[in-house]
């Protein structure tokens, strides 16, 4: 398991430097029904105010994205399109706001739990192909918002190097931040879990 130290010393950086680094890591949750750890095959990064026109922190913090603002290595979830939940690593120091959104990874263990959260006709590669479906997969909350991954019921195991990873712009951010200029989805190549790209009818190059 990791310790708070290394994790916090990655999660220090701003979240350009951190999500490529996130590739290969393995995310941990354990409720009452058991663990299910996922291992992470695409992450997108998002920076703060004024930096990142596509980051829900661009125009300062609120009630919701507080927890981007905090601690580096805590989580920030929130709900998408108002029916799922997805969740970020908080990246950066306490008051700079950056996050990486994990999009979509490999359950290695706990494969029956995540079936029986995902429906036992999903296929093992969709089980956390998409950040909503990894959320479902882990049994991730809306009220862990915050909640620091280096505690239980969290554990985050960081890969030992860095792993060869591909970048491109973001799945399904409007405006500038889903254009090419803002090239900061990565993955690991020829992973079968990541999940499709898909750009918004309305990002601008």
């Amino acid at each position: 398991m990791t310790t708070a130290g290394p994790l916090r010393a990655l999660t220090s950086g701003s979240a350009l430097e951190v999500a490529p680094a996130l590739l290969g890591a393995v995310l941990s949750h354990t409720t009452p029904e058991g663990t299910v750890s996922v291992r992470l095959t695409e992450v997108e990064a998002y920076l703060g105010v004024g930096e990142d026109p596509g980051s829900h922190a661009h125009r300062g913090p609120t009630p919701r994205t507080s927890p981007m603002f905090g601690p580096p290595g805590h989580l920030y979830a929130y709900f998408s399109y108002g029916m799922h939940v997805c969740i970020n690593v908080v990246c950066s120091p306490v008051g700079t706001a950056s996050a990486v959104l994990l999009r979509a990874g490999e359950v290695v263990a706990g494969l029956e739990l995540a079936r029986l959260r995902r429906g036992d006709r999903v296929p093992d590669r969709d089980l956390a192909r998409g950040p909503a479906r990894l959320t479902v997969s882990l049994g991730i909350a809306l009220d862990q918002s915050g909640d620091d991954l280096a505690e239980p019921p969290f554990d985050l195991l960081l890969p030992e190097r860095p792993l060869a990873s591909a970048a491109g712009p973001r799945t399904g951010v409007s405006g500038v931040g889903g254009g090419a200029a803002y090239p900061w989805r990565f993955v690991l190549p020829g992973e079968r879990t990541v999940s499709p790209y898909r750009r918004s009818p309305r990002a601008v190059d």
